[in-house]
């Protein structure tokens, strides 16, 4: 049976339907853009320039669509940064059919994608909570968009190599364009609950707005450093140290294939049980979950047989999952309507923003400490941030809201 917010949800079920198929496009095209820049000659120095290329964008621009996002409407950005992510999927995937492309093509297409995909994220959050009618489906529209995610990790990547054998890479991104199409589709015909707003108030003043609402919240902050910690020292173990180990000590991509297929499908079941499962208190759950998903760098680097490190890393998605679905949720319920794309700007920027710091460093201390020791000390610190963060009672205190917006007394308060 379909959950409940899908059946009684039409407004939810546009934006889920149409988002659904796109995150399958993305995770496919994170694939076949590699293959599309050493097709046409580039080196693997290219690829990373590329693939930064798109990256750089949401460092610069992710607050600016956040503050946008709470003074406009939200579906007209939407659709305005599908449309744009439309036009240089066909524009790549003409030039690479037409064998015009080269890599500053790709890496300039890859930088207007990554700038639309900035005003795209914050929209899309402050969006959700107005397609839903009945506040307790919240939670499960999240866990869903978690689960396309999740569910695209696994089917994006085997339908992009699928598609880079049969029809190659320029094929590949014209169908990844088709996707946005779709979901422009989607986002035409949806129509949010409406939600009155004063007079904008200056941009910069928008801005700091937006820090004042972080800054005012413990929760907030606390989390946020929580997560900064997360994707600076324990991410890294995935995008970096992770395949290295594999390559060296194991069987190198299958092995590593075996791994992201097993985290792939512990999302899958973390984001089911959320469909059904509503912790009295979120934050909490989310932080203990995030303490879980922290443990990955350690099991990567644990020496088990690859079955075994898949199993228990089947276990560690599960928290991976639940941290980031309760977080967004509890935000959603907490924050103001009209601050909410802002601070989850912060969110985006003090996690995308921060990654590659994680990224560049991972390599040279593994090589100064050793792979297995660095993979260690990335859960332990990973772990130590989580836990204190759960020390801080606003966030272990705080309750769900009963109307969505409402939000509660900062716990850590007098």
């Amino acid at each position: 049976m379909l959950p409940a917010v899908l059946r009684q949800e039409r407004q939810f079920r546009l934006l889920f339907l149409g988002q659904a198929l796109s995150v399958v496009g993305d995770r496919m095209t994170q694939v076949v853009l590699p293959f599309a820049v050493l097709s046409i000659g580039g080196s693997a120095t290219d690829v990373g320039i590329v693939a930064a290329a798109g990256f750089l964008p949401f460092i610069v621009l992710g607050l600016i669509g956040g503050v946008l996002a709470d003074r406009v409407e939200r579906r007209r950005i939407l659709i305005a940064s599908d449309l744009v992510r439309l036009a240089t999927q066909a524009c790549a995937g003409v030039l690479l059919v037409s064998g015009s492309a080269e890599v500053w093509h790709l890496a300039a297409l890859a930088a207007v994608f990554g700038a639309a995909d900035s005003f795209f994220s914050p929209a899309f959050t402050g969006l959700l909570p107005l397609t839903i009618a009945e506040p307790h489906h919240l939670q499960q529209a999240n866990a869903l968009r978690g689960m396309s995610f999740s569910t695209g990790s696994i089917v994006g990547p085997v339908l992009g190599g699928l598609l880079v054998a049969t029809i190659g890479e320029g094929g590949a991104l014209l169908a990844d364009g088709g996707t946005f199409a779709v979901s422009v589709a989607c986002l035409l015909m949806l129509r949010p609950r409406v939600v009155e707003r004063g007079d904008p108030e200056p941009f910069s003043s928008g801005l700091r707005g937006g820090w004042r609402e972080v800054k005012a919240r413990t929760w907030v902050w606390s989390f946020l450093l929580a997560m900064v910690v997360y994707h600076v020292i324990v991410l890294p173990s995935i995008w970096v140290l992770g395949p290295v180990l594999m390559k060296d000590e194991l069987d190198g991509a299958t092995s590593w294939a075996i791994v992201v297929t097993a985290f792939g499908a512990g999302s899958i079941v973390a984001d089911v049980v959320l469909l059904r499962w509503r912790p009295r208190f979120a934050l909490r759950a989310a932080t203990v979950a995030l303490a879980f998903a922290s443990c990955q760098a350690v099991i990567i680097g644990s020496g088990l047989p690859i079955l075994a490190i898949a199993a228990v890393e089947f276990c560690a998605a599960i928290g991976v999952s639940a941290a980031f679905t309760l977080w967004e949720t509890t935000l959603q319920e907490h924050i103001p309507e009209g601050s909410l794309s802002r601070v989850s700007s912060y969110d985006y920027a003090a996690s995308a923003g921060v990654m590659p710091v994680g990224t560049i460093a991972a390599g040279p201390v593994a090589g100064a400490v050793g792979i297995h020791p660095t993979l260690s000390a990335m859960s332990v610190i990973g772990v130590g941030a989580a836990l204190l963060c759960l020390a801080v009672p606003a966030v272990r205190n705080l309750p769900r809201a009963a109307v969505r917006g409402t939000a509660a007394p900062d716990p850590a308060a007098p």
